[in-house]
């Protein structure tokens, strides 16, 4: 019985949790005036980490962001001056997006805040139970991943 109460509660947390991380984040990088939201930070962080050109599409599948969602973040970011959208090879309206020396400073100006940010919200939470929360994460993620439908 109580396990059932537990699975019933657990998506409600997961929502609630994710929820409260976004708003201390978006509040953080709004108080200290970065010019930037956490969902741009996130993007310059996986361009960064993955050789600094990936295509749209590619963001908006690790991301989980539809299509118009994912093109008002890009458009923006690159108004901003963070991004270059380089046309690709092809012809078509493909674009390789890298990041230019002002979205590098950027990233490497926030990246503390995220670092106290991660600490926050882990305190009081040993490595154990960081890990087997993660592990449960990923589970639950790839239980559901594939019935998910985005316009990507």
């Amino acid at each position: 019985m109580y396990r059932e109460y537990l699975k019933g509660r657990i998506g409600s947390l997961i929502f609630i949790t994710g929820t409260l991380i976004r708003g201390l984040s978006s509040q953080t990088f709004s108080e200290r005036d970065y010019g930037l939201t956490p969902d741009q930070y996130v993007i310059l962080s996986l361009l960064l980490e993955n050789d600094e050109i990936m295509y749209q599409r590619q963001l908006a599948e690790i991301t989980f962001k539809d299509r118009a969602n994912i093109s008002r973040i890009i458009d923006i970011m690159h108004q901003k001056g963070l991004i270059e959208k380089i046309p690709d090879s092809n012809g078509r309206k493909i674009y390789k997006l890298v990041v230019t020396e002002k979205g590098k400073e950027l990233r490497d100006k926030v990246f503390p805040a995220d670092i106290e940010l991660r600490a926050m919200i882990t305190k009081n939470i040993t490595e154990e139970e960081l890990a087997i929360t993660f592990n449960t994460l990923e589970k639950m993620n790839l239980n559901i991943r594939d019935k998910v439908k985005l316009q990507i």
